[in-house]
């Protein structure tokens, strides 16, 4: 999920979290779980990936979703942290 999520930093999740258009989520889709960046289109919603290499998923509905990105830090960089809510 780069440039936005780079290896190594620590996301938070939150379960009940509120899901809207350009939210970063955790979905499963396909029997695997996907991290990707929750867009509403006129014909639904859609999982799309940061990296132009994977495809979009398109939704039939927000079930899939599991929880939304609230916060993300590099470890030991308080101040490298990055709250999303």
């Amino acid at each position: 999920m780069e440039p936005e999520f780079l290896e190594g930093e620590i996301i938070l999740i939150e379960p009940e979290g509120l899901l809207r258009d350009g939210s970063f989520v955790l979905a499963q889709h396909a029997d695997e779980w996907i991290f990707r960046q929750l867009c509403q289109q006129p014909s639904g919603w859609t999982l799309r990936a940061l990296n132009p290499a994977f495809a979009d998923r398109s939704l039939p509905d927000l079930l899939a979703v599991r929880g939304v990105i609230i916060q993300k830090a590099l470890p030991g960089r308080r101040r490298a942290s990055k709250r999303y809510v």
